[in-house]
């Protein structure tokens, strides 16, 4: 069981040099690549389906584990189900992680770009006051953060916000609406026409 964990946090905080021939840091987690998603259902696939089924629960135990449950929940299972329905079928699981860890301040033993997806199921939630949960902790890991990884979390931070700001006008993601067969209203059509994805 650790050495999953392990693997799994070593393969996203901890990208080797160009060796696997796949992006690193900020490029691994926010840039689509058909190569990268490949290899992550390929390396964690049957991993995300264990998690989603409750079957590596137990993982939550400790702040490590938890975390390695919601990159696979929150991320992981985006990269290998992009574009459909199912790529969001593990958020409500990780947001539950999220939120009780927050309870538990298991989120205070990670490092400050771990702290960083752990909280990321609560930018994720269609929620508006799970979304000021969300800015109030990358809030809090902005002031926590070393110098050198203040810029870093202060985009986090931004990204929050811009979360927040959406949730709060149309309470959900308009963005979303296509690929769960949601009809957008015409505010909303209009929004999309003029925004970026989020």
């Amino acid at each position: 069981m650790d050495e999953k964990i392990g693997e799994i946090l070593s393969f996203w905080f901890d990208p080797p040099p160009e060796s696997e021939n796949r992006p690193q840091g900020v490029e691994l987690w926010f840039t689509k690549s058909a190569a990268v998603d490949r290899t992550i259902n390929r390396r964690f696939g049957r991993s995300v389906e264990r998690a989603k089924a409750g079957e590596l629960d137990a993982w939550a135990a400790t702040p490590r584990g938890r975390l390695a449950l919601i990159v696979l929940l929150d991320q992981f299972n985006r990269n290998i189900h992009r574009d459909t329905p199912e790529m969001f079928a593990g958020d409500e699981k990780a947001l539950a992680l999220c939120l009780d860890g927050l309870d538990e301040d298991m989120d205070r033993a990670l490092a400050p770009l771990e702290r960083a997806f752990f909280y990321m199921p609560c930018m994720h939630a269609e929620d508006t006051d799970i979304q000021l949960t969300s800015v109030e902790v990358f809030g809090e890991l902005v002031q926590e953060a070393p110098p050198e990884l203040k810029k870093a979390c202060e985009q986090f931070l931004a990204h929050a916000e811009s979360h927040r700001d959406v949730v709060e006008r149309f309470e959900r993601f308009p963005h979303r609406n296509a690929i769960l067969d949601r009809t957008s209203t015409s505010e909303e059509s209009a929004f999309l026409q003029q925004s970026g994805v989020l």
